[in-house]
């Protein structure tokens, strides 16, 4: 899994690790229905749960992403902040990507740095 944050937002660390831990809760719950999407879960969960966290410079690019990552069937949550503490609310602050075929995510996100 990849957890993409915008670099661009004044967020503390705080709230840029809850915003990370809402994306990867979306895409574990994303996978509940679906049983192709279950298997590759649970192979995740047997290698540990990897998690990377990477930033991207603003939302249009992470939307971008977002879209090549919907292409290639990859499990995607966008979240949006509710707008209580740092951030207006609807702001889209990550994408979570995966978990997924280590070789499709890495397609899309290996240029990124990380966090």
């Amino acid at each position: 899994m990849v957890i993409v944050v915008r670099s661009d937002l004044p967020m503390g660390k705080g709230k840029t690790a809850a915003q990370c831990a809402h994306a990867a809760l979306e895409c574990c719950r994303q996978t509940l229905n679906n049983e192709k999407k279950r298997l590759m879960f649970e192979s995740w969960l047997q290698c540990g749960q990897p998690k990377i966290v990477v930033k991207i410079p603003n939302e249009e690019e992470l939307l971008i992403l977002a879209g090549k990552a919907e292409r290639a069937g990859l499990i995607t949550a966008i979240i949006k902040d509710a707008g209580i503490t740092q951030l207006k609310p609807g702001t889209i602050t990550v994408i979570g990507i995966g978990p997924g075929s280590n070789e499709t995510i890495d397609s899309l996100t290996s240029r990124l740095k990380l966090l």
